[in-house]
C-alpha cells in the first residue's frame, strides 16, 4: 500500500504479509485499518525527512559560512587563497582529488574557446602536499582539457563513471604519464560578479566508492560563488598593490623634479636675508614689483625669523632654503595664481599677525600653520577654476566633488613637506605635526569662495555678539578661516597704482579660461570671464568688493580694530572703480547719442533722397503718357540717368 504526503504525493511503499490469525487472509476491515495507520506513517515520514534535509542545509551553511570567514582572511596572496580552496573542497566533497584552475586576466572577457588559457594550476591529492602545476599539464593533462571545456561553456560537468561516459570521452584521452586512476569527476567554472569566468573546481573519485551526487553539484556550485569572491577580490588586491608600488615609484620621480635643485638651495644659503625694515615687510602697502624671484624667497624666510619660528621649531636654514625654493617651483607660470601671488598672500598674513595685532591671538603652531597654508595655498594652480574642472571632466573633479583645486593645493603642500630634505616641521611631536597639518588643511580649504559663503553669516553672529575670547577650537578655526579669505583678496586693497595693475592681470587670467570655454568647450562664458565684456571691468570689480571683500574687511575690523586698514583700502579702492564706472558710463551715453545723432541723419537724407525719386518717378510717368511706346526705351533711360545723377549729388 502507498505512503503519502500532506500533498498526497507517494514517497513510499509499505507491504505486509502472511497474516498470523484467522483466515489468515487479509479482510476488508485490515486494509482499512492499515491505510489508516500508513497515513500517520506518511506524515511522520514526510516530517522526518524534512527534519533531515533542514539537518543537512544547517551544516552545508555553516559549512560555506566557515569556508567563507576562512576564504576572506586570505586575500593578501593569490596561492595561498586557492590552497585553502584546494583543502576546503577535499573536505567538503570527500575526494580524492582536487584542482583548481586560474583563468588568464587578459582574455576574460572573451567567449571563444581557443581564447581561453590558464595562467596557472593548482593540484592536490589526498593525504598528499599541495602543489603549483606545470604548464605541460595545464595545456595537455585530461584534466586540463576538461576545465577548459567547462571554462568555454560555462556549464557544469558531472562524470559519474567514466569508462561509460561518451559526450566527453575525447577529452579523457591522457597524453601525459598520470597514472592517478580517474573514476568520476565533478567540473564548476568559478565566476566573477560581471559572469566572466576566471577559474575552475575539479574533483575527481568520490571516497569510499560512491558518486557525485546533485547535492554535491549544488554544495560546490554554492561553494565556487565564495571561491569567485575570494579570487576576484585577491586579485584587485594584488591590482591595487602593484599601483600602489607603480604610484610610489611615481610619486619618488615627482619629487625628484618637484624638489629645488641643489645647487639653487646652496647659492640661496649664501645670500645674506635683508631686514624687515629694508622690505617694508610691515607695511600694508607692501609691493612685490620692485622684488626679484630670489628676493622673494628671502623675504618669505624673513617673515619665519621676524616670528621666531626658525628658532622655536629648530628648522635648519638649508631646509628651510629647499622647501621655500621647492613652493616656488611648483608654482605653475599662470597669469595670476603663481608664486607671487601665494607671496603676497603670506606677506598680507605676516601683516595681519604683526602690524594688525592679531599675533596675541595665534600660538606658534597657528602662526607657522598659517605661514605654510598662505604660501602653498594655490600650489599647481593651472589657472581654471574648480567649475572648469567640472566642465572638462578632469581627473581632479573625479578625485574631490567639492574644494576640487583647494584638496589638490593641500595635497601639493604635503607632498613637498614629506620629499626628504624638505620638511620643516620635522622637530614638532607626532601630535604637534598632527595639529599644524589641520591647521594648513583648514586654511587651505578656506581659500574656496564657497565655504566662505557658508561661514561668512556664523561669523558676523559672533562678531556682532562679542566673546571674551577666541579660545573655543570651532570659533578660533572659523576666524583663521575668514583670515585665509582676506589675505588671499587682499590685492583689492593695495594702492591703487598696484591694485589696477593686479586687477588686469586676474581679469586677463579669467578672460583666458573663457576664451577655453569658447572655442573648445562652445559653451558660452559667464560675464566676468567673457573678453567681449573687458570694458565691464570696472562695474565687475565693484561687484566683487561689495559682495566678497568688503563683508570680510568690515567683520575683520570689528573684531581686531588693527585690521582696518584693509578695510579702508578697499573702500577707497571702491571709490577709484566706481569713478572708473562713471567715467564708462559718460563714454558710453557720449557714444549711443552720437549714434541716434547719427541714425536720425542717416534717416533724413534717406527721407530727402525717397522725396526726390519720387519726383523723378512722377515725371517719367507724365513725360511716358505724352510720348509714343516707340520711345519707351529711350525714357526708360533717361530716367535712370537721372536717379544715378542724384544718387551721386547726395
Amino acid at each position: 500500500m502507498p505512503l503519502l504526503n500532506r500533498d498526497n504525493i507517494v514517497i513510499g511503499v509499505a507491504q505486509i504479509i502472511n497474516k498470523k490469525n484467522g483466515t489468515h487472509e487479509f479482510t476488508a476491515k485490515d486494509i482499512n485499518v492499515f491505510r489508516n495507520y500508513l497515513t500517520f506513517c506518511g506524515l511522520g515520514l514526510s516530517n522526518a525527512q524534512l527534519f533531515e534535509l533542514s539537518i543537512q542545509e544547517y551544516k552545508k551553511n555553516q559549512l560555506l559560512l566557515n569556508l567563507a570567514r576562512n576564504l576572506f582572511r586570505e586575500q593578501n596572496d593569490l596561492e595561498r587563497l586557492v590552497k585553502k580552496i584546494t583543502i576546503e573542497s577535499q573536505g567538503l566533497m570527500q575526494c580524492a582529488r582536487c584542482c583548481i584552475y586560474i583563468v588568464d586576466q587578459s582574455i576574460l572577457s572573451s567567449t571563444k574557446s581557443e581564447d581561453v588559457h590558464f595562467s596557472k594550476g593548482f593540484d592536490m591529492l589526498y593525504g598528499e602536499e599541495f602543489k603549483v602545476t606545470t604548464n605541460n599539464f595545464l595545456e595537455n593533462s585530461r584534466y586540463a582539457k576538461i576545465a577548459h571545456h567547462v571554462a568555454t561553456t560555462m556549464q557544469t560537468v558531472n562524470i559519474n563513471e567514466i569508462s561509460n561516459d561518451q559526450t566527453l570521452s575525447h577529452l579523457l584521452i591522457s597524453n601525459d604519464n598520470d597514472t592517478f586512476e580517474l573514476k568520476n569527476l565533478l567540473c564548476v567554472p568559478i565566476m566573477d560578479g560581471d559572469d566572466h569566468v576566471i577559474g575552475v573546481s575539479q574533483v575527481m573519485n568520490k571516497l569510499h566508492g560512491r558518486v557525485f551526487t546533485e547535492d554535491d553539484v549544488a554544495i560546490i556550485e554554492a561553494f565556487s560563488v565564495f571561491c569567485g569572491l575570494g579570487i576576484h577580490n585577491t586579485r584587485q588586491y594584488e591590482h591595487v598593490v602593484r599601483l600602489t608600488a607603480k604610484q610610489n615609484v611615481a610619486f619618488e620621480v615627482l619629487s625628484y623634479h618637484a624638489v629645488a635643485s641643489e645647487e639653487d638651495v646652496q647659492r640661496m644659503i649664501h645670500i645674506s636675508i635683508p631686514e624687515a625694515n629694508q622690505l617694508r615687510l610691515y607695511s600694508w602697502e607692501f609691493n612685490d614689483m620692485i622684488l626679484t624671484d630670489d628676493e622673494t624667497i628671502l623675504t618669505s624666510i624673513r617673515m619665519f625669523v621676524e616670528l621666531d619660528l626658525l628658532k622655536i621649531y629648530r628648522i635648519p636654514h638649508d631646509v628651510m632654503c629647499r622647501w621655500m625654493l621647492s613652493v616656488k617651483k611648483n608654482y605653475r607660470p599662470v597669469i595670476y595664481h603663481n608664486w607671487r601671488h601665494a607671496f603676497n598672500v603670506a606677506q598680507t598674513m605676516f601683516s595681519m599677525l604683526t602690524t594688525g595685532g592679531m599675533n596675541p591671538r595665534m600660538n606658534d603652531l597657528e602662526r607657522i600653520g598659517l605661514l605654510i597654508a598662505c604660501l602653498s595655498h594655490d600650489l599647481d594652480h593651472r589657472g581654471t577654476n574648480n567649475a572648469f574642472q567640472a566642465k572638462v571632466d578632469a581627473p581632479l573633479a573625479k578625485l574631490y566633488s567639492t574644494s576640487t583645486l583647494e584638496h589638490h593645493h593641500f595635497d601639493q603642500c604635503i607632498m613637498i613637506l614629506q620629499t626628504e630634505g624638505n620638511n620643516i616641521l620635522q622637530a614638532l611631536t607626532p601630535d604637534d605635526y598632527k595639529v599644524v597639518v589641520h591647521y594648513i588643511e583648514s586654511a587651505i580649504l578656506s581659500t574656496d569662495l564657497a565655504l566662505y559663503f557658508r561661514k561668512r553669516s556664523e561669523f558676523q553672529k559672533l562678531v556682532e555678539n562679542p566673546v571674551e575670547c577666541w579660545t573655543d577650537p570651532t570659533r578660533k578655526d572659523l576666524l583663521r578661516g575668514m583670515m585665509m579669505t582676506a589675505c588671499d583678496v587682499a590685492a583689492i586693497c593695495k594702492p591703487w597704482e598696484m591694485q589696477q595693475v593686479i586687477a588686469k592681470l586676474v581679469a586677463s587670467e579669467f578672460f583666458q579660461q573663457g576664451d577655453i570655454e569658447r572655442n573648445q568647450l562652445h559653451v558660452e562664458p559667464i560675464p566676468m570671464m567673457d573678453r567681449d565684456k573687458k570694458d565691464e571691468l570696472p562695474k565687475m570689480q565693484i561687484g566683487f568688493i561689495d559682495s566678497i571683500c568688503l563683508p570680510v574687511y568690515r567683520m575683520l575690523a570689528d573684531a581686531e580694530p588693527g585690521l582696518s586698514p584693509l578695510n579702508e583700502g578697499c573702500k577707497r579702492n571702491r571709490e577709484n572703480w566706481e569713478k572708473l564706472q562713471q567715467e564708462h558710463e559718460k563714454l558710453r551715453k557720449h557714444d549711443v547719442d552720437q549714434l541716434r545723432n547719427d541714425v536720425n541723419t542717416n534717416q533724413t537724407k534717406t527721407l530727402t533722397f525717397n522725396s526726390a525719386v519720387r519726383r523723378i518717378s512722377k515725371s517719367e510717368i507724365s513725360n511716358q503718357n505724352q510720348t509714343s511706346v516707340s520711345h519707351h526705351h529711350n525714357v526708360e533711360q533717361g530716367a535712370t540717368r537721372k536717379r544715378s545723377s542724384l544718387c551721386i549729388i547726395i
